[in-house]
């Protein structure tokens, strides 16, 4: 039996049209794997790669434009050497610019680093400076208090022994020179467990007032100070009475006999709470019993 013809039409392999799609489905190939490897990049860089892919082939309208010269699809796979080489560019282009943004905020956060330290090193620097300018004044009063206690020291040493005073009254400075004192033994004031001054004592103690007018205008006080021995009836409770009546009774003496102002003047007793020795003793009770005159200098704040 004789063959049949083969039936002419169809899809011949030589159909014109089949290049052209062929092409096509290698540029949605490509589209496609374009899109993949973008699968990391944010909305707005794949609006911009979109957007120049629109602009330069014409993917997304219609339209013939090329990457060189030519038409992209007439051309058939001509241009998917350049296709490649135009996004590697623009790849390339997009990490440049993104680079160079980059080292400029990096260059905008390190100036703003710096001079943030440099703000801060100014800070410090004016801080150092202010507490070195207080510690040299504070350095600066604190000599000038040492050398006017000491001045009123010499002038008060030279007053005790120009008024005889040399048995009767102890003299110290105060370790923060702020005062001078005058130490007086309570025996020779007061009998035991009294605070009116004896009429003995009385001479001395006009002296001293002459001494305290050398300095009128500062400020005096003037504290009295017992033993531990608690007191056995009279006219005081306990020591704090006494003490308190002691400075009293004195200070209104140097008052009336040396015209002291009394707005300068004053008084408290201590009572046994504040000793120099050890009340376990005759003699470390005699010491504690006592009257303390103290003469500010005008850097005390008194």
């Amino acid at each position: 039996m004789a063959r049949k013809k083969a039936e002419s039409g169809g899809g011949g392999g030589n159909a014109p049209w089949l290049n052209t799609f062929a092409d096509l489905m290698n540029l949605l190939l490509c589209f496609f794997v374009l899109l993949f490897s973008m699968s990391t990049v944010d909305a707005d860089k794949f609006e911009k790669i979109a957007i120049s892919m629109a602009n330069s082939i014409g993917v997304f309208e219609a339209g013939g434009s090329s990457i060189g010269t030519g038409n992209l699809i007439s051309s058939g796979m001509t241009q998917l050497t350049e296709l490649g080489e135009y996004y590697s560019n623009m790849g390339r282009a997009s990490k440049e610019t993104g680079s160079n943004m980059e080292a400029k905020d990096n260059s905008s956060t390190n100036t703003e680093t710096h001079q943030n330290s440099q703000d801060s090193q100014s800070a410090q620097s004016t801080e150092g400076k202010g507490d070195a300018e207080l510690t040299e004044a504070l350095d600066k009063i604190q000599k000038e208090m040492e050398s006017v206690s000491t001045g009123m020291y010499d002038k008060v040493s030279d007053l005790t022994e120009q008024y005889n005073l040399g048995d009767y009254v102890e003299l110290s400075v105060d370790p923060e020179y702020k005062f001078v004192q005058l130490n007086l033994k309570g025996s020779i004031l007061f009998d035991s467990g009294k605070a009116e001054i004896k009429e003995a004592a009385q001479p001395i103690l006009s002296k001293i007032g002459e001494i305290l007018m050398k300095f009128n205008g500062y400020t005096v006080e003037i504290i009295g100070h017992t033993d531990n021995v608690p007191m056995s009836g009279g006219t005081y409770k306990d020591n704090n009475w006494l003490s308190s009546a002691r400075a009293l009774n004195t200070a209104e003496f140097l008052i009336n006999n040396s015209k002291l102002d009394p707005t300068h003047l004053k008084y408290s007793g201590r009572g046994e709470y504040d000793p120099i020795a050890s009340n376990e003793t005759a003699d470390g009770r005699a010491k504690n019993r006592r009257i303390e005159i103290k003469i500010y200098n005008e850097y005390s704040g008194k």
